[in-house]
């Protein structure tokens, strides 16, 4: 079987991802991928699905660029999934195979691919936006958080959004820029566009959305939070080991959590991975993801 641990040594690009995709389809072959979407640059966003249940569990990663190494954790959970079923054995202690009569695991890992190459490889990685993603940069394409027009994808929902937009503009914040401008309108751009369109196209039984950095748990919005949420959520933070938090007030409404919780009525996180300064150094990737497996096995059956 095919050795991964060498492809986590380094950033997750979209060559790097685009080998990840042919390893894992090509070695697991009840994996089924799909594009549900593309990106500003045409850049494909893909899901990975095992089990034939039409209630998802959905993770997603990488919704902003500079938070890639969220990519890379949600491509390792896939690979030892994919493992735990072939062999046989159990992952953090649990029979996955007995969960996926009733239902599927459905995992992006990367809603902004526009936004991580930009990131990892500058502004020149934007093709024919580069000048304009330069410029709105002021040079600091590193730190990257938008896609490629400039719009914060996690800002970008219909979450009480027309709040959340005056909330911006008190802050300065009244055009496209590497972080924080929630668009023109919600689902303006393609990849939230999509994110949202497969979830209302699917039957999504809870949602996790992966960013960096704080080792926090956000699990609430306002009154339309499900019951069992709070539930949920403890036992996530116990076993992971991170705490339940509550949003600064910049960063409530308009994210992919909140708009599932208020469209889609069901349980729904963000979890902040690891901590430091973003972009996290890969070397941080092994601790995160150990910290992070019982969780995410967990998630599976919650």
């Amino acid at each position: 079987m095919c050795d991964f641990k060498k492809y986590f040594s380094e950033s997750c690009d979209e060559a790097l991802r685009n080998i990840l995709k042919k390893k894992i389809t090509g070695s697991f072959f009840f994996v089924n991928t799909e594009i549900i979407g593309y990106s500003v640059l045409k850049r494909p966003l893909e899901c990975f699905s095992i089990g034939n249940s039409p209630n998802k569990v959905l993770l997603c990663g990488g919704f902003h660029g500079m938070e890639w190494i969220t990519c890379h954790l949600l491509y390792m959970f896939i690979i030892n999934v994919c493992r735990s079923i072939i062999n046989h054995k159990k992952l953090s202690d649990k029979n996955l195979w007995e969960y996926f009569g009733k239902r599927s695991l459905a995992v992006v890992p990367c809603v902004n691919p526009d936004g991580v190459e930009i990131s990892i490889h500058g502004s020149r990685s934007a093709g024919m936006l580069s000048d304009f993603v330069e410029r709105i940069s002021g040079g600091d394409t590193l730190h990257w958080q938008s896609n490629a027009m400039g719009v914060d994808i996690n800002h970008n929902f219909n979450a009480d959004w027309q709040t959340v937009k005056k909330r911006e503009l008190q802050n300065g914040i009244a055009f496209p820029s590497k972080t924080r401008y929630g668009g023109e309108f919600p689902e303006s751009e393609p990849e939230s566009h999509c994110l949202a369109d497969f979830c209302r196209n699917n039957k999504i039984i809870s949602a996790t959305a992966f960013h960096s950095q704080g080792e926090e748990i956000y699990w609430s919005y306002g009154d339309s939070t499900p019951p069992k949420s709070l539930k949920i959520a403890e036992k996530m933070s116990e076993l992971s080991g991170y705490s339940l938090s509550f949003p600064e007030e910049m960063a409530v409404g308009g994210g992919f959590k909140d708009w599932s919780i208020q469209q889609l009525h069901i349980p729904s996180f963000t979890v902040e991975v690891g901590k430091g300064e973003n972009p996290l150094d890969i070397s941080q990737l092994d601790g995160i993801y150990n910290k992070l497996e019982k969780m995410l096995v967990y998630l599976i059956s919650a």
